[in-house]
C-alpha cells in the first residue's frame, strides 16, 4: 500500500526551492504537516494557505 506524499519519494524540485526561499521567520513558522504539504501534496491546508497568502501566485 502506497502512502501518498510519503518521504520515501523525494519532493518536487521547484517546490523545494521555494521553500528554500521563502523567509526564515515564515518557514519557522510552518508545521512539520504543514512542510509535508507544501513539499508533496497539490492540496494544502487552510493553514498552511493562510500562513503564505503573501506569497502565492495565481
Amino acid at each position: 500500500m502506497e502512502k501518498k506524499g510519503s518521504s520515501e519519494q523525494p519532493p518536487d524540485q521547484r517546490k523545494l526551492e521555494a521553500l528554500r526561499k521563502l523567509p526564515a521567520e515564515i518557514v519557522q513558522s510552518l508545521s512539520r504537516e504543514e512542510i509535508k504539504a507544501f513539499l508533496y501534496s497539490d492540496e494544502w491546508p487552510d493553514s498552511l494557505q493562510e500562513k503564505l497568502k503573501d506569497y502565492l501566485v495565481d
